[in-house]
């Protein structure tokens, strides 16, 4: 039997921050219904559905951890930077060889800042994770980061009601930023999981940036949010 030889991330570095807002060469689907999952999922059926998605899943930790966790969900990685992107779909080709499991998970490189709605319909998605994103520390870099009240709106659009978000990050002011967004924004409330949750057991623990905020005995700070009802139309649905 052939030994599965997986990548190795010297071969694929990168900076480690990369300007979303910049024109950059991504092939997407004008919409939804016309996106053809079975070129990333070899197993994928008509019936299916992709439901969680990572936003900016680096090398893509989290999903490794979550697709033997959840073998009947299909998840996705959106991850802007090439080489990156490369490196996580050949780890998952990689895994597939080596394993019967992992063919629920793969990575997308796009830019979740432009084109998320293009990939899901209204109310697609279970879980979303925003996990040590860029903290694009200056004031005015501030608009390239990948929580606002206008990015809310879109992840509200593709999140179903009673979906949820789950974020880490190992920067206060970051983490601060996220916490006031959310909070604000009348279509999330902030949500202590219960301790079943098997997603929000893993979430420091499973990414690189995760691992290395503990290797250097950092901290890190997690919120979790939860898709509700529209305030408006439960106000007019009760009239």
């Amino acid at each position: 039997m052939t030994k599965v030889k997986y990548p190795q991330k010297r071969n694929y570095r990168q900076r480690a921050h990369s300007n979303p807002l910049s024109d950059h060469s991504f092939d997407y689907p004008v919409s939804p219904d016309v996106m053809d999952w079975t070129k990333l999922y070899p197993r994928f059926k008509p019936e299916n559905e992709v439901k969680f998605c990572d936003i900016g899943c680096g090398y893509g930790g989290l999903l490794v951890t979550l697709s033997p966790m959840f073998p009947e969900t299909y998840m996705v990685g959106f991850e802007i930077r090439v080489k990156v992107s490369d490196y996580v779909n050949d780890r998952f080709l990689a895994l597939r060889q080596d394993n019967e499991v992992y063919h629920n998970a793969g990575v997308i490189r796009t830019n979740a800042m432009k084109y998320l709605p293009n990939f899901f319909r209204k109310g697609q998605l279970e879980k979303m994770f925003i996990l040590y994103p860029d903290p694009h520390f200056k004031k005015c870099k501030h608009k390239w980061r990948i929580v606002s009240e206008g990015l809310l709106a879109e992840y509200a659009y593709v999140l179903k009601v009673g979906g949820l978000v789950y974020t880490v990050s190992d920067v206060k002011e970051v983490h601060d930023w996220m916490v006031e967004h959310f909070t604000n924004f009348p279509l999330f409330e902030r949500y202590d999981p219960p301790a079943e949750d098997k997603a929000a057991q893993v979430l420091i623990g499973s990414t690189e940036e995760g691992k290395k905020v503990l290797r250097n005995k950092g901290q890190s700070w997690t919120a979790i949010f939860k898709r509700v009802e529209d305030p408006h139309l439960v106000n007019c649905a009760g009239t």
